[in-house]
């Protein structure tokens, strides 16, 4: 026997004396109901979020991470976990009615001691699974641009880069959103401080950075993401939520590095040293910080380009179709809510479908992957009736 449904309404009725107004949802996670959304007029909420302290009985305005549902038309909560919330948008479009607020998960904990405060994250949800990014770093003339150049051209539907984000003024004919996202300093810094970015730098009195939503981009147009970043870059990615795959590739020797660096013949003799004492540390990190989980040398291109599609899988014949972009669920404005253990249960009001069970969507959220602040993938979703016999034994 599964547990009774457990329905979420708006108005919910908490039991502690709290009844969200208008179009506002509850959700109690340990001694804390998270109250979410909120009236900007008659028709349409924007989704922001309260938290009421049970044991003090105090209200909390939380600092809320990652990218937040637009104002809708009302939106159904439903806890998932003990750690996260389920918010179904209604009346929005396929690819943007299934969010998660992640309230007391790993992430949010550990956000919670940087920021001091009590802290929130959302998330989009996503049907089916993304291959993870592949973070590749090296030190300048070890050759890891010309690796990963022979990757893209061997499988160029199969791998894609994020766009990166910059303060600087766009250059010749560079193109916002092609070669640059190109933005004002205050709006980085403050998607920074949101925990916008997976990593960021200053260089020469601008900002980059490769923002979460760029590598999610990368992945929702069914393409793995490569990210060509330095050491501390991959440091940050590391220590972010996001799950990825780390190579580090190494010179056979420095003396065969800087022979390489002279053989480019770009650089001054103070730029090609301080490069090498660069290199030096670099290497010493890549090998012995614990960030790369796999280290390669470029002491023979084709050897090492070989061994890269090994560890990547692809050491067979080339695929000829990537994976497809993960769908978004048609879901109507007028619906209801509920649980039964993994699997969610959308009772969709559309009279005009032929058969009754076909009014009842399912999400199983029992393979759910990533998270806060990017993606929640993993979203699996049937018609009631491709597995109405083990759910009637639940609701018998």
């Amino acid at each position: 026997m599964g547990e009774a449904p457990a329905f979420c309404f708006d108005n919910l009725q908490n039991g502690f004396g709290l009844k969200p107004k208008g179009l506002e949802t509850s959700a109690d996670v340990g001694d804390k109901t998270f109250v979410i959304g909120g009236a900007d007029n008659d028709s349409t909420s924007y989704i922001g979020v309260k938290i009421y302290d049970k044991s003090t009985g105090k209200w909390v305005i939380p600092t809320v991470l990652g990218t937040k549902p637009k104002a809708c038309k009302g939106h159904s909560a439903i806890l998932l976990n003990e750690d996260r919330i389920m918010i179904i948008i209604r009346g929005s479009t396929p690819d943007d009615c299934i969010w998660f607020l992640e309230a007391d998960t790993k992430y949010v904990k550990e956000q919670r001691k940087f920021w001091g405060t009590e802290v929130v994250a959302w998330s989009r949800g996503v049907r089916g699974d993304a291959e993870k990014p592949v973070v590749i770093s090296g030190p300048s003339g070890v050759g890891k641009g010309t690796l990963i150049n022979m990757l893209m051209k061997e499988f160029p539907s199969m791998y894609g880069f994020s766009v990166s984000h910059t303060t600087r003024a766009p250059r010749g004919n560079e193109k916002n959103g092609v070669h640059y996202h190109f933005t004002d300093r205050s709006v980085m810094e403050k998607d920074i401080k949101d925990g916008k970015f997976l990593e960021f730098a200053s260089v020469h009195g601008n900002l980059y950075g490769t923002s979460i939503e760029a590598v999610e981009a990368v992945a929702d147009s069914g393409k793995r993401c490569i990210l060509d970043i330095d050491v501390q870059g991959a440091r940050s990615v590391r220590a972010s939520s996001l799950d990825a795959i780390f190579i580090f590739i190494c010179p056979p020797t420095m003396r065969e590095l800087e022979e390489r660096l002279r053989a480019r013949g770009t650089e001054t003799e103070e730029q090609i040293l301080k490069r090498l004492r660069n290199a030096e540390a670099e290497i010493e990190q890549g090998k012995s910080s614990g960030i790369f989980g796999h280290i390669l040398y470029n002491d023979n291109l084709e050897e090492c380009y070989e061994n890269l599609k090994e560890l990547l899988g692809l050491n067979g014949s080339a695929p000829t179709n990537h994976k497809p972009s993960p769908k978004g669920i048609d879901l109507p404005s007028n619906h209801s809510v509920s649980k039964i253990d993994n699997k969610i249960l959308i009772n969709c009001e559309t009279p005009e479908l032929e058969k009754a069970s076909k009014n009842l969507i399912a999400l199983d959220v029992s393979s759910l992957k990533g998270g806060a602040p990017g993606r929640t993938r993993g979203l699996n979703v049937y018609a009631l009736d491709s597995f109405s016999d083990g759910l009637n034994e639940k609701l018998s």
